[in-house]
């Protein structure tokens, strides 16, 4: 696999505090990889030091052949970007804030009005391109910021929590979009994000990044049968009791609030034994539910928490 990134120990510190924590990994060309973790768990540091806009402390990447430090310039003309924070010109129209950024860009007329229309009719804004930005809604507001961030033909595109605020319904059409994007134009995407789900169903790999630490990365598939069987989730007002019973049976449990979850093989032929153990030592049960494992339960198996916990 050939390498659109490649990062050695990357490290950033503000003053006592280490945002991002010796980290290293390769991301492959074409690949959706995600960023999965908390606010505040290092994403946004990583994604910025990348995109050539923090330095960092110590280590050394390269985007696109290019290493971060020795040619900024040349990182940002291979890298597109949509930050977290919306960056379009509300009093522009879908057009002009496209044509501004090609003016920025450099790229002559001609070429530039030609992948203004393609893309805009790609993120299917064509009929809203003379509409001034501050009349959209925030799904269109984000595919235009997608679609400016793909005008220079970028090598690497940089998507820094591209749902966040948006309605489900949105956010489902969005992912759609970027996955078609990556296929069709093979671009490396690289996504921060805290949702479970986008992570699970857009990338194709993922690094669970905690405390500026890498604490485990593979594909989704992978990441979830680390935890083996299904994970039984217990809830109850005694949560500390149930982890202290399950423990004596010689299961790894870990607790969020009332809830305590364990990984069980064949669960629901071993659920009722479980039952029958926590009322022999008259444990309240309010309610159990089995499921297959989730990215959060694989977050919680690595930290002990879950990332609504962490955030909390």
């Amino acid at each position: 696999m050939t390498s659109a990134i490649h990062i050695e120990h990357l490290t950033r510190r503000f003053g006592d505090l280490v945002a991002v924590d010796d980290i290293s990994f390769d991301i492959g060309q074409g690949e959706i990889f995600g960023l999965l973790g908390p606010n505040g768990a290092g994403k946004t540091t990583t994604l910025s030091m990348l995109a050539t806009m923090l330095e960092p402390s110590s280590g050394s990447a390269t985007v696109n052949g290019i290493d971060i430090m020795g040619d900024a310039a040349g990182v940002r003309r291979s890298i597109g970007i949509v930050f977290q924070d919306q960056s379009l010109d509300e009093e522009l129209t879908a057009w002009e804030n496209m044509d501004f950024h090609g003016r920025l860009y450099r790229i002559p007329a001609e070429v530039r009005n030609q992948r203004i229309d393609e893309l805009l009719r790609l993120v299917e804004l064509s009929d809203r391109k003379d509409d001034i930005v501050k009349t959209f809604s925030g799904g269109m507001r984000r595919r235009l910021e997608i679609a400016r961030g793909l005008l220079h033909h970028p090598a690497v595109l940089f998507l820094d929590e591209p749902t966040l605020g948006l309605d489900p319904q949105t956010r489902n059409h969005l992912w759609t979009y970027i996955a078609t994007l990556a296929q069709e134009k093979g671009i490396t995407i690289v996504i921060t994000t805290h949702y479970m789900e986008e992570a699970d169903r857009l990338c194709n790999r993922i690094a669970i990044i905690d405390h500026g630490k890498i604490i485990a990365m593979d594909t989704p598939d992978r990441l979830k049968e680390r935890i083996g069987g299904e994970v039984v989730t217990i809830t109850s007002p005694d949560p500390d009791r149930v982890i202290a019973i399950l423990s004596g049976a010689g299961l790894k449990a870990d607790r969020s609030g009332e809830q305590v979850t364990v990984s069980l093989e064949n669960a629901e032929q071993q659920i009722s034994g479980l039952i029958v153990r926590l009322s022999e030592n008259k444990v309240a049960v309010t309610a159990i539910a089995i499921h297959k494992p989730t990215l959060e339960d694989v977050f919680l198996s690595f930290t002990g928490k879950t990332i609504r916990d962490v955030e909390a």
